[in-house]
Formats: structure tokens, sequence, C-alpha cells
């Protein structure tokens, strides 16, 4: 099958096809995807049909892959169950939240590099959908003035804010159990050693440091507002066997609501933070 290359949207997104299983664990492919995913942020593999031990072998050719202290497959450690169904996932009862914008491991000292999802089982009523927000672009985008303004801003990212979303008056006992993972303050604006820049922000951000409780949220709340319209933003549907990459650096992602009872089965694998945050 020949494979081709297509660009989905003016600042976001490729589509390759014609690269399946096996074929995909190669030096040269992995090369030609740290370059996509450094152009376009999200890199899809249509149908590519990547069995568990392909999808470790690809990862660890893109970086260092984040090893997994819970929720982990039996017999491949480096790889999450995303479901609802908790047979299949420790972690199934956290899921809703991920339903909100979110950057993968803001609670860890760097953020991960990238992120790597297959679709196992897709739902059968067509839920479930990944969208993915650039905030490369939207930070660009932004006035010079308010860029500067930006500058400096420290944030405080927790696994509670993320959690407070779905269940915002907790019992004592869930909010001592979220508070068991540890917060983190990073930069508002995170840049890398190229000197890219984009906004660290989303479902974990709960409050700027150094303002008021309200004013923060305030401006966290119009900045996620501002990186998710249309301009900046690409929706994935999903068909079985889809392979998904995407720069955690620059990149806002979240799931598109399904119920607890769906089909919806995804394997994930996570890279290692590279760069110190700054």
């Amino acid at each position: 099958m020949p494979v081709t290359v297509t660009e989905l949207t003016p600042t976001t997104g490729v589509e390759i096809t014609g690269l399946s299983g096996s074929r995909l664990v190669d030096p040269g492919v992995a090369e030609e995807c740290l370059t996509a995913l450094e152009r376009r942020g999200v890199v899809i593999y249509r149908e590519a049909d990547v069995d568990d031990a392909d999808l470790v072998a690809f990862s660890r050719l893109l970086g260092e892959v984040v090893p997994l202290p819970m929720g982990g497959h039996p017999t491949h450690g480096e790889i999450q169950r995303i479901t609802r169904d908790p047979s299949k996932s420790p972690l199934a009862a956290y899921r809703e939240s991920t339903f909100f914008w979110h950057i993968d491991g803001t609670t860890e000292q760097v953020p991960n590099k990238a992120t790597l999802l297959t679709a196992r089982q897709v739902s059968d009523d067509g839920d479930g959908d990944t969208e993915f927000a650039n905030t490369y672009a939207a930070y660009e985008a932004l006035p010079r003035a308010e860029r500067e303004e930006l500058d400096g801003l420290r944030v405080v990212h927790s696994f509670a804010a993320s959690q407070l979303l779905v269940t915002p008056d907790p019992s004592p006992r869930e909010r001592a159990a979220w508070d068991r993972n540890p917060a983190r303050e990073h930069p508002l604006v995170w840049t890398r050693g190229s000197g890219r820049r984009s906004l660290l922000i989303g479902a974990t951000a709960g409050e700027v440091t150094g303002r008021p409780a309200a004013d923060g949220r305030a401006l966290l709340g119009r900045l996620l507002d501002w990186a998710t319209r249309p301009e900046f933003t690409l929706r994935h549907r999903w068909r079985q066997g889809d392979l998904v990459i995407w720069d955690n650096t620059g990149m806002l992602h979240r799931a598109l609501p399904y119920g607890p009872g769906s089909a919806r089965l995804m394997h994930r694998t996570s890279l290692l933070g590279e760069e110190a945050v700054a």
C-alpha cells in the first residue's frame, strides 16, 4: 500500500495512511514522526493496527517511555489501558476528568514530551472522539502586550483541580485521596530549548501564584477559552486500529464524553519530558 501524508488544518495535524504494524518500528519512520510532531503537533496513523509489543518498541524509538506505578497492562508495563470499565483499569473511575481540556503529566517535574494512543475498541455509537488544541498557535496569536503580561507568571497544577471539575463538592475522604497526589508549580508560558513557547494550562491548572484566587481562575479560564477556539483545534474521529501521537508540550487534548458502559478501549504510552520547563 502506498504511503500518503495529508495535512489536516492550517496549523495542526497530519494524517498518514499506508503504514501499519511492524512497519512503524523503524528508525526512519520514527525520525519522520518526530519532525512532523515538531511542525504539526499531532500525527495520525490511520488503521495502523500496532500490537502492544510494537507500540512499546515504536514509543522507545521516539523517546524514553514513562514507567507506570499502577494501572498498567499486565504484560507490557509501559502501557496504560484507557477505559471506563473498572474490570480493565483501576483508574477507570477517574476517566471522566479527561472530558476536560488537559495536558498530560502536569503534576510531574517536567510534563510528558508526547503521548501515543491507539484504539483497541471504539464506541459503537461513535462517542469518545479526541479533540486537540494547539497552544503554540494560540500563544503566538495573542497580542504582543498580552504575551508580555503573561511572562513570569506561574501556575499551580494539581490532580484535585481536575477532579473538582467532575465532583465540585467532594467528601472529605475523596478530597484526601486527591490530595495524596502532589501539586506542582509551572510557568504559565512554557518555553522549550528551541525557543518555541506555548501555554501550560488546562484542567489541572488551579491557581496563579501570587494572584487572588478569583483573578487567577478568571485569567486561566480566559486563556483556555482562547486556546480552544475553532481556529486552533482539531477533532479526531476514531477508527479501530488508529494510532495517534501528539506533542504534549504544545497540545491540549480531551476525550468527548462516552458512557461507563462504552466499549471504548485505548492503549496508551507516554514519553518522559526532555527539557526543563522555563
